[in-house]
């Protein structure tokens, strides 16, 4: 005879879960002003377009107003990046101070509270983010006012309790130094973090170490099952140093051309990989050298 209880206990067990994440947290206090100076603009709107681009730029509307984020499981509801544009009734930068970007981009922690995963940027200079958020304020088109939405987004029951029982923010860290261009090694480590490389070509989205990148499971040896055109499955692939499934016969030119032009050596490369043309040559060089100082991972990954 079944057990009529278990159904209740399945209830109260999901609304302990519940109660016991933590889903809201403390805001910033901090008193930040962004400086516009000479290049900042145009560093900043490099790195919006290295970095967040690939989330929140419209190709339709030709504007950072968002899009569906097809890599999110159904189950857990429905998921549209950010409007990051100067509507004042859609976007998000109107909304923001420059301290609640900042803040957002460190910890993860939105101006009410809530956690944002995929926002987490803990390691990025401090000259960096001024600098985007200069570009953000700026009368680019790109981020000129989208007075629109591409969507609402909306998190199931599933999907809240994850994200409550995944909401881990980032220490919110100050004076973080963009390393020198003349340190390939420690340069292209930086870039990889804060560009993003290993998100996608690690094992998984939904293990990665925001605070120490190659702490992430499978680092950079690729796995990761993304959605490609057409809504097509499409696993990432593996950037190590390893000659057989990783990119170790790659020479500098070859790479610099995977990333600028998303052409690899045997093959036209697939979306979500972008092409990179706001990177300069001498970054992706950085990036190549020090992928090619981190150890050599043999796994097959299915180029679908």
């Amino acid at each position: 005879m079944k057990n009529k209880s278990y159904p209740i206990i399945a209830v109260l067990l999901a609304i302990v879960i519940i109660i016991g994440c933590k889903t809201h947290f403390e805001t910033t206090k901090i008193n930040y002003k962004a400086v516009a100076g000479t290049g900042h603009f145009e560093h900043g709107k490099a790195l919006v377009f290295s970095i967040c681009a690939g989330c929140h730029y419209n190709r339709g509307l030709k504007k950072l107003a968002g899009n569906p984020m097809h890599d999110v499981p159904g189950i857990a509801g429905k998921v549209f990046s950010a409007n990051l544009t100067q509507s004042k009734t859609n976007g998000i930068a109107p909304k923001y101070t420059d301290a609640e970007i900042k803040y957002l981009l460190k910890t993860g922690i939105s101006k009410d509270g809530r956690f944002m995963a995929y926002m987490l940027r803990p390691n990025m200079a401090d000259e960096d983010i001024n600098d985007i958020i200069v570009f953000l304020r700026s009368n680019d088109p790109a981020v000129s006012a989208a007075d629109t939405t591409v969507g609402l987004t909306h998190y199931s029951f599933i999907g809240k309790t994850y994200l409550g029982l995944k909401a881990n923010p980032a220490p919110y860290r100050t004076d973080v130094k963009r390393p020198s261009e003349n340190d390939e090694v420690a340069l292209g480590r930086y870039l990889v973090d804060n560009v993003g490389c290993y998100h996608c070509h690690s094992k998984s989205l939904k293990s990665l170490n925001s605070v120490n990148p190659e702490q992430t499971n499978g680092y950079l040896a690729g796995g990761a099952t993304l959605k490609g055109a057409n809504g097509m499955d499409i696993q990432a692939p593996n950037i190590t140093p390893d000659r057989n499934t990783g990119i170790g016969n790659y020479t500098k030119e070859d790479f610099r051309k995977a990333v600028k032009e998303g052409q690899s050596p045997t093959r036209k490369l697939k979306p979500p990989m972008e092409e990179f043309k706001y990177l300069t040559d001498k970054e992706v060089d950085a990036i190549y050298v020090y992928v090619m100082t981190i150890p050599a991972k043999y796994n097959v990954v299915k180029h679908m």
